[in-house]
């Protein structure tokens, strides 16, 4: 019993490390139509998150994709577009539900995510579509 306890201590002390360690390496890039070209033009695998401020659901997906964007560092990079505020795009891609994920490759749009999916859904989507493991 003492050993599981101490086991189960160290894996959360480690967690709880690994956790501080990646503090503040949250790195969700803000998007709008004047940059959006460039910034799927200069990113090979890109996720852009879709949202607005009023909506609930976004807000929830927005912490996923803000743990997401530290766990893929340097594999995927990670957007975020406030549909408020950029309705052109938000029209461009026929967003008629928020959230709204976006996947990328190459510039050209892989996938869709449309709704509050967990963490784990939008992760695997991510896996398989970017091919990564």
């Amino acid at each position: 019993m003492d050993d599981e306890i101490s086991r189960i201590r160290e894996k959360r002390v480690k967690e709880l490390k690994e956790k501080m360690k990646n503090a503040g390496k949250i790195d969700v890039i803000h998007v709008d139509e004047m940059h959006f070209q460039e910034f799927i033009r200069t990113h090979n695998f890109v996720v852009l998150d879709f949202w607005a401020e009023w909506c609930a659901p976004c807000r929830r997906v927005g912490l996923v994709i803000e743990e997401l964007s530290t766990e893929f560092s340097g594999k995927v990079t990670f957007g975020k577009c406030n549909t408020e505020d950029n309705r052109n795009l938000a029209m461009q891609f026929n967003i008629t539900a928020i959230p709204s994920i976006m996947l990328f490759s190459h510039g050209q749009l892989v996938d869709r995510i449309i709704g509050a999916y967990p963490k784990e859904a939008i992760r695997e989507k991510i896996l398989k579509k970017f091919s990564l493991k």
